[in-house]
């Protein structure tokens, strides 16, 4: 394997890791509509602020947000609205089936213990 491939793998593994919490999914689905500034994005969440700010920090290193200063606030915003592709792509059926399939596992699991 190339080095630039495996950089890539590397990339793409931060990149789901950001989207692996469900809060950073429900920050970008409120951002989904357009920029916002932290001050509205902390009372959606209905977490403390230093909560928030990891989780931004953490979509923006993935590179999946950006943040701008306007004043004395910061605005956030998707860099490519192409990521919600990737997040709409676990579709309900999908979500549904890989949920039975864990639920199998999970079964199948007690009935080797037993």
């Amino acid at each position: 394997m190339t080095q630039q491939t495996t950089n890539q793998l590397r990339f793409k593994a931060q990149v789901f890791h950001a989207l692996s919490a469900s809060d950073r999914l429900e920050i970008l689905e409120f951002l989904r509509d357009g920029e916002k500034c932290v001050c509205e994005i902390v009372p959606h969440l209905s977490l403390i602020q230093p909560v928030v700010s990891r989780h931004l920090k953490i979509l923006k290193d993935a590179g999946l947000i950006r943040c701008r200063k306007d004043g004395t606030k910061r605005m956030y915003s998707t860099v490519d609205a192409k990521i919600y592709d990737t997040i709409d792509a676990l579709t309900p059926p999908l979500v549904g089936a890989l949920q039975k399939e864990v639920m199998a596992q999970v079964s199948c699991t007690f009935c080797d213990e037993g």
